[in-house]
């Protein structure tokens, strides 16, 4: 493990000086490969999914481990648009001169070695490693044992491609011991790494962010509401909760907990209830909202909990106060949302609510680096140091100061 880390640490020399156009080819490449490899790629996830269905992994899981030839073309497709992305390097971010007449320039540089970990989602390994590779950073992907096959495949994917290139295939690598022994050796050697991702389950976040002396990021849980205000156009609301908890319930930015305002909750969840029946919804809701639909007695846990399955708390509030005051309590920073036609609720919906993103009229899944335009994303963050939100390349990036004099002293 050292060794690798050191070979991992010695390769952000060669990651950190290539041009924009060099890693521009190079990113366009790895996309036709994954393409011309699909195949292996495809054999290698049908051993993940058999093992899957051994352990008797989740529906949720499952759909995240899947991989097939519309999502192979997609992780290309985000290769493209990473490639397509501005130069993230060299950037000058200020420039101004002092008193003493030195030019001073903020200039953006790679971060370094940076550590990922996460599960499920193989594309991830494509993803992130293309990211890192844009912004000039080397890539430590550490994926779920539930993975093992894909991600391996996929690293050898984009690793032919630097090693044809005359590149170190450590600039995009797979943590070679996987084991939770091999994650605990990572996250605490700062001598090498510069930052850790851990992007998963929240027992795994809270393991990473206790124990490692590496700098972390955390990609907490995604415990995300919509509240439907008494000014809403309840055709919309529909149709945004709906998307919203059901488009894809495995996933961190999908919608938890349902807030509506009292003064139309018994217009309201009847329209919705029969939206998430259709889908097959099982709903959880407080006793006022059981007094208009049928459902399931929310518990004290259920505000708190991030399902990752088609399953929803429904609970009737008292105006825009009582529903920022619940998502003060049970949120988890990630993503909000209130629909309203209602300018003034909305612009303080924007500003009293603490999350990365926060939205107006939408669903909470947008929160996404290739939704906002990033191409895709290491994770989102829901830190407020040093990034926030969906993490793209440019959170890849620190900075440093270039000074430029002419004899000056002090």
């Amino acid at each position: 493990m050292e060794s690798f880390l050191q070979r991992a640490k010695d390769a952000c020399a060669v990651a950190a000086t290539l041009d924009g156009r060099t890693k521009t080819r190079i990113l366009l490449r790895m996309a036709d490969a994954l393409e011309e490899h699909r195949d292996a790629i495809l054999e290698a996830n049908a051993r993940d999914m058999a093992a899957a269905e051994e352990n008797a992994l989740s529906e949720a899981l499952k759909d995240r481990l899947l991989l097939d030839e519309k999502r192979i073309a997609a992780m290309a497709r985000s290769l493209r648009e990473i490639a397509a992305l501005r130069e993230p390097v060299g950037r000058v971010l200020e420039g101004w001169r002092n008193e003493a007449d030195l030019r001073i320039e903020k200039v953006s540089v790679p971060i370094g070695v940076i550590g990922v970990i996460y599960e499920s989602r193989p594309n991830v390994t494509a993803d992130v490693g293309a990211l890192c590779f844009k912004s000039g950073n080397v890539a430590i992907l550490k994926g779920g044992k539930e993975a093992e096959h894909s991600n391996r495949a996929i690293a050898e994917v984009l690793q032919g491609v630097l090693r044809e290139e005359g590149l170190p295939e450590e600039i995009i690598s797979l943590l070679p011991d996987s084991s939770r022994e091999g994650v605990a050796y990572l996250i605490k050697q700062d001598r090498y790494v510069d930052l850790i991702v851990p992007r998963g389950g929240e027992a795994l976040i809270r393991y990473v962010s206790e124990n490692a002396t590496v700098p972390v990021v955390k990609h907490d849980k995604g415990l995300c509401h919509t509240y439907v205000h008494e000014k809403a156009d309840q055709e919309m609301a529909v149709r945004i909760c709906v998307n919203a908890k059901c488009d894809r319930p495995g996933v961190c930015n999908a919608m938890e907990t349902l807030l509506v305002d009292r003064s139309i909750a018994r217009e309201f969840l009847p329209k919705v209830y029969e939206a998430f029946r259709a889908q097959g919804t099982e709903l959880r809701a407080d006793e006022e909202a059981l007094g208009i639909i049928e459902a399931a007695l929310a518990s004290d846990e259920d505000w708190d909990a991030e399902y990752l399955a088609n399953i929803l708390a429904i609970k009737v509030v008292d105006g825009i106060d009582a529903a920022i005051e619940h998502i003060r309590r049970h949120g988890s920073q990630h993503s909000e949302a209130i629909v309203t036609e209602d300018y003034s609720a909305a612009e303080k919906f924007l500003d009293e609510v603490d999350a990365a993103c926060v939205y107006v009229n939408a669903s909470t899944r947008f929160t996404d680096g290739g939704a906002f335009g990033f191409g895709a994303e290491v994770g989102i963050s829901t830190n407020k140091l040093h990034a926030r939100g969906p993490m793209g390349i440019d959170e890849l990036t620190t900075y440093k100061y270039k000074i430029y004099g002419k004899g000056q002293i002090r």
